[in-house]
């Protein structure tokens, strides 16, 4: 029996809305998912859920298990890498998280939806705060050149009262210079003060803030 037609409307609004303010904020942010994926796996997912519980009923469970598997496929479409890490795994995960979304509000599961859809938010905020301060995943990477050979010292000095890790070093006898790798964490006001202090260095020759 076919599902009466306002229930099915306040269930796909209720995602179209939920999933475009969502989007449209991860957008704005410039990640790597725009704000329509969020809406059309979403609204995908109520649909298909929809449709499980009304031709099946008493064994839905078949049809709804497909779409959190090959939502799973589009996700990992998502993720960027680079030389030396893999990115965009938040914008992957959100993307599972709001097929569950859509999954849950198309078979009437309300709270449970909703629930869902505020933990994401709150995981959001979080994650823009990690980022904003540059903490764990969000650390910089500072490739320093030097103009001669110096002390390991004179980094340390630097970069005092930095949470920061030493991650290679390499010295160049020929050319008299040295190249240095550095993780630091620190809010982008931060890390561009440490850039200015850096070129003040008598030894200082360039510098890369990835």
């Amino acid at each position: 029996m076919a599902m009466e037609l306002n229930l099915v409307l306040l269930r796909l609004g209720i995602v179209f809305l939920s999933s475009l303010v969502f989007g449209i904020v991860r957008h704005r942010l410039h990640k790597p998912i725009g704000f329509g994926t969020f809406v059309f796996v979403a609204l995908g997912s109520t649909t298909l859920s929809i449709i499980a519980v009304t031709i099946a009923p008493d064994g839905p469970l078949p049809l709804l298990g497909s779409i959190v598997s090959g939502v799973g496929f589009l996700g990992a479409g998502a993720l960027i890498r680079s030389s030396d890490k893999v990115l965009g795994f938040t914008s992957a995960a959100s993307i599972w998280i709001f097929a569950i979304f859509g999954l849950a509000i198309g078979i009437g599961e309300y709270l449970l939806g909703m629930i869902t859809y505020g933990i994401a938010w709150l995981v959001i905020f979080i994650d823009m705060y990690l980022e904003h301060r540059s903490i764990g995943a969000y650390q910089k990477k500072l490739v320093i050149t030097t103009s001669k050979l110096i002390p390991t010292t004179e980094f340390d000095r630097v970069f005092s009262g930095y949470t920061h890790k030493m991650l290679s070093i390499e010295v160049n006898k020929t050319e008299e210079k040295m190249t240095v790798v550095f993780l630091v964490e620190g809010s982008k006001a931060e890390i561009n003060h440490l850039s200015k202090e850096l070129i003040t260095q008598p030894w200082f020759g360039s510098c890369k803030v990835e």
